[in-house]
């Protein structure tokens, strides 16, 4: 019986243009409190974005963001990422001696980006997915509690840029494309897959009763660790070998449609 379902949400459970069927899921997610299923989000992106998304079902649901970097069961916070400052400015000198690299420091209060490295136009952008986010003159001075690194990179290129940083970084870091152009910088050992683990012992649950559902690389870690998987139609091939499952496109509702066979549609 499934007791937990994760879903990434870019690329998986919205649609391109950020929207989802919402009447379509409600109903869905009725089905699945019957059925004692834990329903849990699972995203890069950052947690403020998430919860608005979601803002319906309040702490009826959880929320594994920044790639694991922050972990909150049913609205309570069980687990925030703290990476060592040195370990941030060595990550921040080391991605600023990268051409075509643009970075966001990704923390518990707010996401923060240097003027002189991220243009205007890419502020807006990334504002979609980190709503709560500043600009400041220097990232090594920021006070707040860093979670992870989200990285701009050249379009197409992001596996290109994850071997770059992989050896740049010497694990201090670890890169992972999250995307066409993007890379997130997590602590070693942090991905979904953690996340959905610190989630799993909460429960009492087991790694067995879960089914993740996503479409890019940063998933890869959650698809190997829940019992069942699916890969999106739009996933990357590679995504797509590792899920037991490959479902329809995120534009033609896979996730759902999937969900509706294991729980009941009307």
């Amino acid at each position: 019986m499934v007791k937990l379902v994760a879903v990434d949400v870019d690329g998986t459970f919205i649609h391109d243009d950020h929207t989802y069927d919402e009447s379509r899921f409600e109903k869905i997610f009725a089905q699945m409190k019957k059925a004692g299923c834990n329903f849990v989000v699972a995203s890069g992106n950052q947690y403020y974005q998430l919860r608005e998304i979601f803002s319906r079902y309040g702490d009826e649901i959880s929320i594994v963001s920044d790639n694991g970097a922050y972990v909150e069961a049913r609205g309570e916070l069980i687990f925030a990422a703290d990476i060592p400052k040195a370990s941030a400015h060595f990550a921040v000198d080391v991605c600023k001696k990268i051409p075509g690299v643009q970075i966001f420091m990704c923390c518990v209060k707010c996401a923060y980006c240097e003027r002189g490295n991220v243009p205007a136009d890419l502020f807006n952008f990334m504002h979609l997915y980190m709503p709560r986010m500043e600009f400041v003159d220097d990232l090594k001075k920021v006070d707040d509690q860093i979670l992870k690194f989200a990285l701009i990179v050249p379009e197409g290129k992001p596996l290109e840029y994850e071997e770059i940083l992989r050896e740049k970084l010497s694990g201090v870091l670890t890169p992972t494309a999250s995307g066409n152009i993007s890379i997130d910088l997590i602590v070693p050992g942090l991905h979904k897959a953690s996340g959905i683990a610190r989630l799993v012992e909460k429960f009492g649950i087991t790694p067995a009763e879960c089914t993740a559902f996503g479409d890019s690389s940063n998933d890869i870690e959650m698809l190997r660790y829940c019992g069942e998987s699916y890969a999106m139609g739009n996933a990357a091939p590679h995504v797509k070998a590792v899920a037991k499952h490959i479902c329809l496109t995120n534009n033609e509702d896979g996730a759902l449609v999937a969900l509706e066979k294991i729980f009941g549609g009307d």
